[in-house]
């Protein structure tokens, strides 16, 4: 038994568009595409086409469709955003919603992923840290438009933000404690109270990137500094202290947040949050089998010790 997603058609057909189709939706926007150079299927839930190296088509895998992923919201954000702050994203050119298919078209960031790159120790902790900052650029714009929208979901005032997280251990939870191969020497139950009653009463919800990890945290191989953030199709709105962390580390994430408080002071309890949501994600990935019950305690005695 595994915590995982819930997909709406898995069964649904999932070909990979003939060139010709591919282009005629790039050609739509961007006339002056010629081919299709590359096709990138590492994002799971979607399919991107790489077009002249410059630009991409990003289609929605249908058998991977999941309640929280749009690419509807996506070009809603990536048009929003850039329009009120000069922000390191793919420039949106065009979206669509076809009987075959649903997409986007956007402007390639230039780079490769963190994720495929091996970079020096003071290097990738710069790169981090101008993520973390442009976490915080991206959380700082007017939400009313967002709002608005109703594209984003997500919370709505600070108990939303407790029923949510209290949401999220119960879950993972449920996976770990029936586990009869899980040790008890850790309390998980008494590390998820302890979050609980460590968030505080009332911060206002921003809309969250949701995984801006090192796929999706782009850098330029030639100068090694940080070229862009890609993929808001699972974007959400909550408390701000959730972003700014990644799937992949503890360090990485400390490195994000030591960007994010560069541009400022952070509001009360904000640390609180960003623990806590260390902490979820720790034990979700160990209901997915992604983590072992040591890689969970040394993270959350690592997050006590400060």
């Amino acid at each position: 038994m595994t915590y995982a997603d819930t997909y709406s058609q898995p069964e649904a057909p999932d070909p990979v568009l003939a060139e010709e189709r591919v282009l005629e939706l790039a050609r739509a926007h961007v006339p002056g595409v010629s081919r299709v150079t590359a096709v990138d299927e590492s994002g799971g839930e979607a399919r991107a086409y790489i077009c002249d190296q410059s630009v991409v088509v990003k289609t929605q895998r249908p058998p991977r469709l999941r309640p929280r992923t749009s690419l509807r919201k996506e070009a809603f954000i990536l048009e929003y955003l850039p329009s009120v702050a000069p922000l390191p994203l793919p420039e949106l050119l065009g979206y669509g919603q076809e009987e075959d298919v649903e997409y986007l078209v956007m402007s390639r960031i230039p780079g490769l992923p963190l994720e495929q790159l091996t970079l020096p120790s003071a290097v990738r902790i710069a790169v981090l840290q101008e993520l973390g900052a442009t976490l915080r650029r991206i959380h700082e714009v007017d939400q009313e438009a967002l709002w608005a929208s109703e594209l984003v979901p997500g919370d709505t005032d600070g108990p939303d933000l407790h029923r949510r997280v209290s949401a999220g251990f119960q879950a993972a939870l449920a996976v770990l404690e029936a586990d009869p191969q899980w040790p008890r020497n850790l309390d998980l139950r008494a590390v998820a109270e302890s979050c609980i009653q460590s968030l505080p009463g009332e911060t206002r919800p921003v809309t969250l990137h949701s995984n801006p990890g090192p796929e999706h945290c782009f850098v330029d191989p030639e100068s090694n500094t940080f070229s862009g953030l890609i993929d808001f199709g699972d974007a959400y709105r909550s408390h701000p202290a959730l972003d700014v962390r990644s799937w992949a580390s503890l360090e990485d994430s400390r490195h994000m947040l030591v960007g994010y408080r560069a541009l400022g002071p952070l509001p009360g309890g904000f640390e609180d949050v960003w623990r806590v949501g260390i902490v979820l994600t720790e034990l979700r990935l160990a209901a997915r089998g992604q983590r072992t019950p040591q890689e969970v305690k040394q993270t959350v005695e690592g997050l006590v010790a400060g």
